[in-house]
């Protein structure tokens, strides 16, 4: 158990369960990146958060798909180049204390999801990210 994150491409909005997805990129107990996203996903209000389904002990932000834009990835390029992206615990999220390997890995991975990303509504797709744990 821990926490998967993924990001993925869809032809329409609202498709987030497609069977037919391009997966753009996926990481493993990045709390960083999922703590932003996380705040995203509060700005945005919460879309797609279901509180009879989702949320409990675990937290509200649990398999909740949030639409990623170019503006969200060009805020998110900043924060990764400016390395502002914070460390944050949580139930099965890994390790808080991120190595300089760590940052130099993390870095490299989430600025080629963002080119990906970006690409991708370049081409009229949509793009979401989601996680589970």
């Amino acid at each position: 158990m821990g926490l998967d994150m993924f990001a993925y491409a869809v032809k329409n909005e609202g498709d987030f369960n497609s069977d037919e997805r391009e997966e753009l990129a996926y990481w493993r107990k990045h709390n960083a990146l999922h703590a932003w996203m996380w705040d995203l996903w509060e700005e945005k209000g919460k879309p797609e958060f279901d509180p009879e389904t989702m949320g409990g002990s675990f937290g509200e932000f649990n398999c909740a798909p949030v639409r990623l834009e170019s503006q969200d990835l060009d805020r998110l390029e900043a924060a990764v180049i400016g390395r502002k992206l914070t460390p944050t615990g949580g139930f099965f999220w890994g390790d808080t204390d991120y190595s300089e390997e760590d940052w130099a890995y993390y870095r490299k991975e989430d600025l080629a999801f963002i080119k990906k990303a970006k690409k991708a509504i370049d081409d009229g797709l949509v793009v979401y990210y989601n996680s589970w744990w």
